[in-house]
């Protein structure tokens, strides 16, 4: 079996932090949306969130064993996990996943405030993760993204992301390029 993994967990480092998963193969599903959104007040940041939609989203199929499946529903809290249907999904490498495939989605996006703000720790350990596939597939997380507006607050120096992992410093320098244009002051 598979999960979707959409948003921190395409990064291979931060995903790790949680359990093991077998191979990766970069995907996109159909019939998603995925914004910034305020998952519940205990978060301190707003990471990314998937609801059904009329739109695609980019990420990773992870493949996955029922140990890993709880550690990560665990990690998830917050987020329900779904099956999507195999017409749902594209595997950029001709992949065919063989078993089911979940993803963990929101019922309704909630706009991050400044109380639960994007943070750049989490928008980079995002990105990096999309750069280890390439820049193209970063480009698509971006412009596939809702809600770039929204408050953005740069932790770098003192994350407020607790699975920051695997950023470079060349990674930030590309983030900052990719995301120039969709942050707004």
């Amino acid at each position: 079996m598979y999960i979707f993994g959409y948003g921190s967990l395409m990064n291979e480092a931060s995903r790790t932090l949680t359990g093991h998963t077998g191979r990766s193969v970069p995907a996109v599903v159909h019939g998603m949306i995925r914004s910034w959104s305020k998952i519940d007040d205990t978060y301190k940041a707003s990471p990314v969130a998937v609801v059904r939609g009329d739109g695609e989203v980019n990420g990773v199929l992870l493949e996955v064993d029922d140990m890993a499946l709880k550690e990560f529903d665990i990690r998830e809290a917050g987020y329900h996990r779904v099956e999507l249907r195999s017409e749902q999904i594209e595997c950029l490498d001709r992949y065919e996943p063989q078993g089911p495939v979940w993803i963990y989605i929101v019922e309704e996006a909630n706009a991050p405030c400044t109380n639960s703000p994007i943070v750049m720790s989490y928008v980079d350990t995002v990105l990096a993760g999309c750069l280890e596939i390439s820049d193209t597939f970063a480009r698509h997380f971006v412009e596939h993204t809702q809600g770039w507006h929204h408050p953005l607050k740069n932790d770098r120096d003192n994350p407020v992301y607790s699975r920051v992992a695997g950023v470079e410093s060349h990674h930030q320098e590309r983030i900052d390029e990719l995301i120039a244009c969709w942050i707004t002051d």
